[in-house]
Parts: structure tokens; sequence; C-alpha cells
């Protein structure tokens, strides 16, 4: 393991659970699991904090379990992932005019860029969340995916800002901060489980993320590695849960177990003479339950969120030939027996399912490598990203203020180098007045002698006459 790596906590705070996980990178880049532990949580809705107090202690109570996997960890910072359906997003476009053009452009030039769009006009109960560039424009040249190094004047990009309502945010700041810890940083959850179960060839070929939840599907959308679409559908888990409460008149507990055990996501692949036996309550007779019927209901509002996919799909023209990736399904949620073929069956778009196992090392417990974690996962790989650019750019800074150092070390060396030989070479003053006193004198004796041969030629012409 590389001990000089960070370790990096990654916090979900969900509908249905909290979980914490501890990671580091090895010499490999794989992510090495030193901690998880999860707790159920009761304060959340629909991804939003509703009671501060009752997940302050289901967030200190997944931390007391990750704490009991391994007693050495001391965890003060975290990334958390954020949804609900308050969040939103938007498409802006900003430029920049260089002053210096003879410069290449740089991380500072891009930076400007990105703060530049936190100014952006949003409602006022709105905050930005994040700012991620889509495509580099600089001067005439177009979808430029890294324009740093290059040359040009005016410099802009296409940009996907995410926002989120500023009181639901603050409630998730509170009971972190309250619970003993730090946010490093808040990440929108399809982004973050889009790490987890992609690799660089989905990010080209096409895909969309549908994260199905607790309490709502988060949906992200990527084509040619770039993000193009996000959204929060304000449907999940929990509410195919209610449905089968009610729909069946059983406990809320019962109607998760038989969705779990016996549920079907496509109901004409559960057995028609299959039943589902529930103990009475209060000595009435027992509760024999269709498991056709169950699997009906399952299917009516698992059809009802990938309609809503299907829609943001239509929104932004991507249709079923554009996502050569497929839809990858994730999440809790995902779980459900044949959810696959209703998903093709729905959207008419090839699906699979998203286990966060592609950056994890192994060695690592089973459990993790179950959908429901993807966001816990990709959280760890986002502070790690963040972790490698800023490393990156501490280095660009060294390497510039040392090749700087040298430069003036070097022009202060050559001066002095110059001031000694002068010292050392310079004539004094009497040596300057003798050399002057025998330039004079050797000017003087010249013209003498000029003069005399124009004496001797003058008397040899009169005397050449005569003859």
């Amino acid at each position: 393991m590389n001990q000089e790596a960070p370790i990096i906590v990654g916090l979900d705070i969900g509908t249905t659970k909290i979980a914490a996980i501890a990671g580091r990178k090895n010499e490999f880049g794989k992510l090495e699991i030193l901690g998880f532990g999860k707790a159920t949580s009761f304060g959340v809705q629909h991804g939003m904090v509703l009671n501060i107090d009752q997940t302050i202690k289901a967030i200190r109570q997944a931390l007391e379990n990750c704490y009991a996997s391994n007693p050495n960890l001391e965890i003060n910072e975290v990334y958390v992932g954020i949804a609900g359906h308050h969040i939103k997003s938007l498409q802006t476009r900003g430029d920049i005019v260089r002053n210096d053009v003879e410069a290449e452009i740089s991380q500072k030039d891009i930076d400007q860029l990105i703060n530049d769009q936190y100014k952006t006009v949003i409602p006022a109960s709105d905050q930005i969340i994040d700012v991620i560039p889509q495509q580099y424009i600089v001067d005439s040249l177009q979808n430029i995916t890294y324009p740093i190094g290059m040359s040009g004047v005016k410099v802009g990009a296409n940009f996907h800002i995410i926002t989120g309502d500023k009181n639901a945010i603050r409630n998730i700041n509170r009971s972190v901060e309250k619970s003993g810890l730090k946010i490093r940083d808040l990440v929108l959850q399809p982004l973050a489980s889009a790490a987890a179960v992609m690799c660089d060839m989905d990010f080209e070929a096409g895909v969309a993320i549908v994260d199905i939840g607790g309490g709502t599907t988060d949906l992200a959308v990527f084509y040619e590695g770039i993000l193009k679409h996000t959204a929060v559908i304000p449907y999940g888990g929990e509410n195919i849960t209610n449905d089968i409460k009610n729909g069946l008149g059983v406990l809320k507990t019962q109607a998760e177990q038989m969705k779990v055990q016996f549920g079907y996501a496509l109901a004409d692949e559960a057995k028609s003479n299959a039943y589902i036996t529930i103990p009475g309550l209060r000595g009435q007779s027992p509760k024999e339950i269709s498991v056709k019927n169950l699997a009906h209901i399952i299917q009516a509002r698992m059809s009802e969120i990938l309609d809503f996919v299907v829609y943001h799909l239509k929104q932004i023209g991507m249709d079923n030939k554009m996502l050569n990736g497929g839809i990858i399904l994730t999440g809790g949620g995902s779980q459900l027996k044949h959810l696959i073929q209703l998903t093709e069956y729905t959207t008419g778009v090839s699906a699979r399912i998203g286990f966060p196992n592609e950056h994890l090392a192994s060695g690592h417990i089973d459990e993790l490598t179950k959908p429901m974690y993807a966001t816990c996962v990709g959280l760890i790989l986002k502070g790690y990203n963040d972790y490698e650019n800023d490393r990156k750019s501490l280095e660009e800074n060294y390497v510039k203020i040392n090749t700087s150092y040298l430069a003036k070390e070097q022009a202060a060396q050559s001066m002095a180098e110059q001031d000694a030989w002068i010292e050392e070479d310079a004539p004094s003053s009497q040596e300057i007045q003798d050399r002057k006193a025998k330039e004079r004198n050797a000017s003087l004796k010249n013209f003498l002698d000029k003069m005399k041969t124009k004496i001797i030629d003058m008397f040899t012409e009169e005397e050449d006459a005569k003859l």
C-alpha cells in the first residue's frame, strides 16, 4: 500500500442508509478499503435532511461502525454526496480575453474562467454546488478538451452548472459538522456513482447512469467524454415499498422484506401460482400475498421511473442510437430481479448493472461490491481526483518558482563574475595617464616625420628644375 497517499472518507447520507467508507490508493492506482460502517437512516426523506438530530445519530453510528472495522482510523474530513428533488442544472457559456497573448494558456486562465461562472444569476433561494466545464473554445477553434499550453487571445467554454436549495445544503452541513466532521466537498451523487462504475470507454461511448436510491433516482448522461445532463427523479425504492404497503395492506417492514426477497420488476416473469404468507396481526389469521400481484405493483412504479429517464434523454436529444454504452443501473434499487429486461423494453437501450468494483483492489469484503455502495466509493475517487490535481498544481508552481530562482541565481553569478573581472583586469589611474602620454608623443613624432619628408621632397624638386 502507498503510505504517502492520504486516507479519504466518503459519506453517503441516503434515505434508507448512511454509509461511511475510508480508502487509500495503492501503488497500482486501486482503492484499498481501510474502513467501512453503515447505519439505518431515519432523518432523511427523498435525499433531504428533515430531522437533524436523527441524522446526526445515524452519522455517528455509521462512524462508530467504521472505527470498529479499523480502530487505527482517524476521520476528520469527509466527502459528502448530495441529491434530492431540489437539485437543478443549467447550461452556460463563459469567455475571457487574455492580456498576455504571447504566453501559453495556463491553469490560472481556466480557474478564472470557472470562477466567473459562480457569479451566474440563479434564484435567491439556491446556491451553486458545482461548475463543470464541458468543451473549451480558443479563438475560432472549438470542441477543445484540454486548452492548457495552447496560444490564443479569447478563451471560452460551455459549462454545466449544478445548483441546490440553500436550506437543504445548510441542513446537510449542520448534520455533518455537529457529528464532529468537516465537509471537504459536496458532490452530486450521480456523478460520484458514475466515477465508481464507469471506465474510460464508457465515457467516450455514451452512457446514462441511473442510480436508483431509496428516496430519489439520480441520472447522469455522458457522451464523448462530456457530461451532457444531470437530473434527480423524485422517486426511488422507498416509493416502491410504500406502494406495496398500501396496495397489499402490510407493514412497511414486511413490504420492504417482500420487495427484496420476492420482488420482480417484470410481472410476466413472476409465477402466477406462487404465494407469500404474512403473519397476521394481534391474533388475526395469516395473509397470503400473490407474487404476481407484488410484481405488478413493483413494475408500475419502476416503469414510471424509467419513463422519466426516457423523458430526460429525449429532452437532450440523446436517442438510443447515441448511447452506444447503454444504460448503467446502480444503487440499491437496481438489484430488483429482471430490472434489466424492463429497462431495455421501456427505453429501447441496452442495459446492465454497474458494480463499484471497477476501481477497487482485491481483498475487500464482498458487500462493498453491491451497487448500493457505488456513491460512497465514487466519493473517495472524487477526493483522490482533487488531491492529485492539487498536487500537480503544486508541483508545477514549484517548478516555476524554482526555475525563476535558478535564473536569478545564474544572472547574479554572471554579474558577480563580470564585476570581478573588471576589478581584476582594469588598469590603474597612473597607467592610464602614462598610456595617454605615450599616445601624444607618438602622434607628435609622426607629425614631425611627415613635415621632414615634405621639406626634403621640395628641395629635391628645385635641384631637378635647375638641371
